[in-house]
């Protein structure tokens, strides 16, 4: 949906007729169709909608602008629309404010709202509690069935799921979590502790990452996890949507870095030209300094060029291919480490398993390129010389070599980053295609020493 005539209609004056027209628009659509509005004009809209369709349309995370659209209203309209948002939306809105916008608007808020945020963010966006939300049904281990059902007809309008009840015992730590679907389905005097089942008890901690959080409400197929400090007090709880955006964002963010450029945090579309070469530039420069050494590792074997220049043909096919067997081998564990099909400990498993894989891939290439050397030299289609065998030997063994460093190497670099801390999506294709051009020049050059020394060498 795009910027519909129908949210325009306020802009031209009519508010009547762009409130009847709104109002059977779905929030999500609306969001979209702000995207292509100024944040002056879309703050407009907003504020001219329904109170709950408004607050709807401001929780949705992919409302581009934002923090702009906030910034665009009046107090005494933003104020109360803050309030009505969800806790972990209203956190991520606070987080991309600068600290001068969050002191304009912080004394517009309710008391309340200003204690949960505090609250919320204390913790990383990153983590269990920087994306959980405060907004869920308790009940305390003495209640029943009955009882329960009425408070989620009393306040569970308010709440972000009712679909999941958490039972608090006597300190108000969590003893149970009970589904809605068992609570109606039981006796209206059964004790909430008798119902549902007696498996141990899911939970996570304010600081667990978000990925892992999301591999377990995958995994045990929850429409929403608990989230409890270490003496299992209740904190907030995660539920499936925060999951997706959150793994949306993960998602985005290790497909730009394995691209070879930091992270963007706004929209592509939405993001300022000098910020996005701010983001870009760097790494740029970094794979640039790097590709300067494979100027320098063809200067150290400018002898041996200039002796055979037939050899140079061939330098394109060696490193690429030695930096496409990196990237493909970066991508499988960097996705085998998001899914926990890899943990650091088995580094050497994997490189068990590269190693042959490796050497079948080197050895295959290695046979496609010795084969169009002998064919073309054949056919009449290129002279390579009269030692035109002995260059193909050398480019099938310098393939071999580099096809396997470079599986190598792009299945442990994964590890190395995430052993010092560090994302392992930053292991670029690009970043690794640069280590093994001067490495797959290096073997290259070394394997036509020992082969072509005497006759073109």
């Amino acid at each position: 949906m795009s910027a519909t005539p129908e949210l325009l209609y306020l802009l031209s004056g009519d508010p009547v007729e762009f409130a009847q027209v709104v109002s059977g628009l779905r929030a999500p659509d609306i969001a979209e169709a702000l995207g292509d509005l100024s944040p002056s004009a879309a703050a407009l809209v907003i504020g001219a909608l329904p109170f709950d369709l408004a607050v709807q349309v401001l929780d949705d995370p992919d409302l581009e602008q934002r923090v702009a659209i906030i910034n665009s209203m009046a107090l005494e309209v933003a104020g109360p629309l803050i309030n009505g948002m969800s806790p972990d939306q209203r956190a991520e809105l606070f987080r991309q404010l600068s600290d001068s916008e969050q002191a304009r608007i912080l004394p517009a808020l309710e008391r309340r709202t200003q204690q949960a945020l505090e609250f919320l963010l204390r913790y990383p966006p990153e983590t269990a509690g920087g994306i959980m939300t405060t907004e869920f049904l308790t009940v305390p281990w003495t209640a029943t069935a009955q009882e329960t059902l009425e408070l989620i007809r009393r306040v569970g309008g308010g709440k972000e799921t009712v679909y999941v009840i958490y039972v608090l015992d006597a300190e108000a730590k969590l003893r149970q979590v009970v589904s809605l679907r068992e609570l109606v389905l039981s006796e209206p005097d059964c004790s909430v502790t008798e119902i549902g089942s007696r498996r141990k008890l899911l939970s996570v901690g304010p600081y667990m990452d978000r990925e892992e959080v999301a591999r377990l409400i995958s995994k045990y197929d929850l429409l929403a996890i608990p989230v409890v400090d270490k003496e299992q007090r209740l904190l907030g709880i995660v539920t499936v949507d925060d999951v997706i955006d959150a793994l949306i964002t993960e998602t985005t963010e290790d497909v730009q870095k394995f691209g070879g450029m930091e992270a963007l945090d706004e929209p592509y579309m939405a993001i300022s030209i000098p910020r996005m070469l701010r983001k870009r530039a760097g790494w740029l420069a970094a794979l640039f300094i790097g590709e300067m050494l494979t100027a320098t590792a063809m200067g150290y074997f400018e002898g041996e060029i200039a002796h055979a220049v037939v050899l140079a043909l061939f330098v394109p096919l060696i490193i690429s291919s030695g930096g496409n067997s990196g990237s493909q081998a970066t991508s499988l564990i960097i996705r085998a480490m998001a899914l926990r099909e890899v943990r650091l400990r088995d580094w050497w498993r994997v490189a068990i398993r590269e190693l042959p894989s490796g050497l079948a891939l080197g050895a295959f290439l290695g046979l496609i390129g010795a084969v169009r050397i002998l064919l073309w030299q054949q056919l009449g289609w290129y002279d390579y010389g009269p030692h035109y065998r002995l260059v193909a030997l050398t480019v099938s063994l310098a393939l071999l070599g580099v096809v396997t460093f470079g599986s190598l190497t792009g299945s442990m670099l994964p590890f190395v980053l995430r052993r010092l801390g560090f994302d392992p999506a930053s292991a670029s294709a690009p970043f690794v295609a640069t280590l093994v051009d001067v490495t797959g020049l290096v073997i290259y050059f070394t394997v036509a020493l020992l082969i072509l020394r005497g006759t073109l060498l």
